[in-house]
């Protein structure tokens, strides 16, 4: 079966048990793939201050984990998680660790990767933290490099909420 929406998917979580994406209609959707030693780690922060302005608004940030790059995810799920709530304080959803890129590409992020191409058409994630924004009504709206800030990222945010 071939997925024609975002709400088509399910994901587990980052403790393992089975999330659909359809538990996520009708908000904002900021999916983010994730790494604890890399230079981009900072913007968990971030990305936490938009989680809490923002949520009752309707914005739901998604961070799902990745050790493709340079190894810098290498921990488990559970050892993700504690790093995240310990240095971040993240309270926003984490799910279990993916890969987004290759043969093992998580079916979710092959929807993303075709939805929202990369510079000069590529869909292939260039590095950790890239973001993926999603209407409430799915579409996937728009993918940021890793360099864009979670701040730099609010107004495009709010024009969706």
């Amino acid at each position: 079966m071939s997925e024609s929406s975002i709400y088509d998917f399910t994901v587990n979580d980052i403790q393992g048990n089975e999330k659909s994406m359809a538990d996520y209609r009708g908000k904002v959707l900021l999916i983010v793939n994730t790494a604890s030693k890399c230079g981009f780690t900072p913007q968990f922060e971030g990305l936490q201050a938009l989680y809490s302005d923002l949520q009752e608004k309707g914005l739901e940030v998604l961070g799902f984990p990745c050790n493709q790059f340079m190894n810098q995810d290498p921990g488990n799920n559970e050892s993700i998680s504690e790093f995240c709530s310990l240095n971040y304080g993240v309270s926003f959803p984490m799910f279990a660790k993916i890969e987004v890129n290759g043969d093992g590409t998580h079916p979710l992020y092959r929807f993303l990767k075709k939805e929202a191409k990369g510079l000069m058409g590529t869909e292939k994630v260039k590095w950790n933290f890239t973001k993926f924004l999603v209407g409430p009504d799915g579409e996937v709206v728009r993918r940021y490099p890793p360099t864009a800030k979670p701040e730099d990222i609010r107004k495009d945010i709010e024009k969706l909420l």
